[in-house]
């Protein structure tokens, strides 16, 4: 089992910046792709970037591209999001997720997900 933990969110205003992590513990994530997804209220999940296990491989939505970092330290089994330029379309709760050898961009694919962590975005 592997259980993640997703921390960093905050209340913010439009044009600034968040760092999210999301800690993992119960196994290594040798293996596992990572991914973050969000959730806005009243809406689906949506996907928002997704990393390789070496770190070497990122794919992201087009309404975060340019503006969102995903990477990884897997010394610390830890994934991060890098949020800049943040706009108040950004306001979601954000889920971290671990799917092993996978490279969906549907969080249903993933084996483990976290409980989110709320993140606002003020205009």
């Amino acid at each position: 089992q592997v259980q993640l933990v997703e921390s960093g969110g905050g209340l913010v205003q439009a044009g600034g910046s968040l760092r999210l992590s999301c800690a993992a513990s119960g196994r290594t994530l040798s293996g596992y792709v990572m991914g973050w997804f969000r959730q806005a209220p009243g809406k689906e999940h949506e996907f928002v970037a997704r990393i390789s296990w070496s770190g070497m491989s990122t794919y992201y939505a087009d309404s975060v591209k340019d503006r969102f970092t995903i990477s990884r330290d897997n010394g610390k089994n830890t994934v991060y999001l890098q949020m800049n330029s943040l706009k108040p379309e950004d306001t979601a709760v954000y889920i971290c997720a671990a799917d092993y050898g996978g490279t969906s961009s549907r969080l249903y694919n993933y084996d483990y997900r976290g409980r989110g962590t709320q993140v606002t975005v003020s205009s």
